[in-house]
């Protein structure tokens, strides 16, 4: 298995921008379009736990447009061959004392790229 195949991360990469992009500027149908369309797709957040895309989408759509705002760093996309990827960051929004870190886990379907599983959390930094 090739691990970070240039053309492959940057099909990757490219979408995580998509995706990033979707998410600050409340873009709910193309954050819709990029998670797996299915009952199998998970996303835990910061408080709630998600499964499947119809749970996904309600909350989405129901979730505030503000403050949704941040900065990102230490972004790590890895790729596995030609059709799997993970992609790891982790941001912050106005409380300095918090940082969040957000996960996930990307497979080329039929459709493009999409998410079938996210994870994010929100940890308070050390004094």
């Amino acid at each position: 298995m090739e691990i970070n195949r240039p053309e492959v991360l940057a099909e990757v990469t490219a979408v995580f921008a998509r995706y990033e992009d979707a998410l600050i500027h409340n873009k709910v149908e193309v954050l819709d379009e990029l998670f797996w369309d299915s009952p199998y797709t998970v996303r835990y957040g910061a408080a709630e736990n998600l499964r499947g895309i119809e749970a996904i989408r309600a909350f989405r759509s129901g979730r505030s447009p503000v403050g949704l705002a941040r900065t990102t760093a230490n972004t790590v996309i890895t790729t596995y061959g030609n059709d799997f990827a993970t992609a790891m960051v982790e941001f912050q929004r106005d409380d300095p004392t918090k940082v969040g870190r957000q996960s996930q886990t990307w497979v080329r379907m039929q459709q493009g790229w999409r998410v079938v599983a996210a994870h994010v959390s929100v940890i308070k930094l050390p004094d």
